[in-house]
Parts: structure tokens; sequence; C-alpha cells
């Protein structure tokens, strides 16, 4: 193949910008040692990365699945709780499982008077001089 274009390309992909990624991020798949699919005739990673797209030796969908795999930082999985297992709350006393969802729904936090802030606050002794400081 002479040159590879983004007319050769667009047909698989519809987005030139996504197509652009995609290609970037197969070339450097490929610098870091990836398998390529079609022959490299003194070409660079990039051109290699557009001529697998429009020869179609790679799915432009998985490419993107790939691309989408890498840049997540943290997969977060949902696993559902065992039946019956044991949480304990804040006091160390356990709770069922259904019970669960009530405790953390009655926190509760203690209030204080702007009086009995302000009192305290006045009551706090400074810190002595030291060296270090």
């Amino acid at each position: 193949m002479a040159r590879v274009t983004v007319e050769d390309c667009i047909d698989k992909v519809d987005n030139r910008f996504e197509l652009v990624l995609l290609a970037g991020h197969r070339a450097r798949q490929i610098s870091q040692g990836a398998q390529i699919t079609v022959p490299r005739d003194n070409d660079k990673n990039p051109v290699i990365a557009l001529r697998e797209i429009a020869d179609e030796t790679l799915s432009p969908d998985d490419l993107k699945e790939d691309l989408i795999h890498s840049l997540q930082k943290h997969v977060e999985v949902d696993e559902p709780e065992a039946e019956g297992e044991a949480i304990t709350d804040e006091t160390g006393a356990t709770v069922a499982a259904a019970d669960a969802d009530d405790a953390e729904e009655n926190v509760t936090f203690d209030r204080m008077s702007e009086e009995d802030l302000l009192a305290g606050i006045e009551g706090l002794v400074p810190p002595e001089k030291s060296d270090d400081y």
C-alpha cells in the first residue's frame, strides 16, 4: 500500500477525531511490542496503525474498548453482599445486613451551642514555645 489516508479509514471509523485516538493508541501498543497484523514495509508505527484500521485486520470496536480500558484509573466492582452476612455498626454491635441501611441513616451528631463553643475556645491554653519552632 502506497500511502494511507484518512479517507481509507473513515469508512471504518466514522469520526476523524476518534480515528486519531484509536490510531494513536494502536501506535503506542506497537511501540510497546504488540504484534502487528500487516507487513511493516519500513513504515512508522502510526502509519502501520492506520493501515491496520484501513485493512480491517483489527476491529475498531476492540481498539476502542482497549483504549477506554487503558484510560481508566480505577475500576470499581460492585459485589453483592452475602446473605446473612453480619455487619458491625459504630458501637461494635452486630447488625443484620437488612438493618445496616437503617443504621447508616440513624447517624447522629453531638450539638453544641455557640456560647459553649466560645467558652471552650477561651479555655484553651496556647502551646508553650520551644526551640523547634
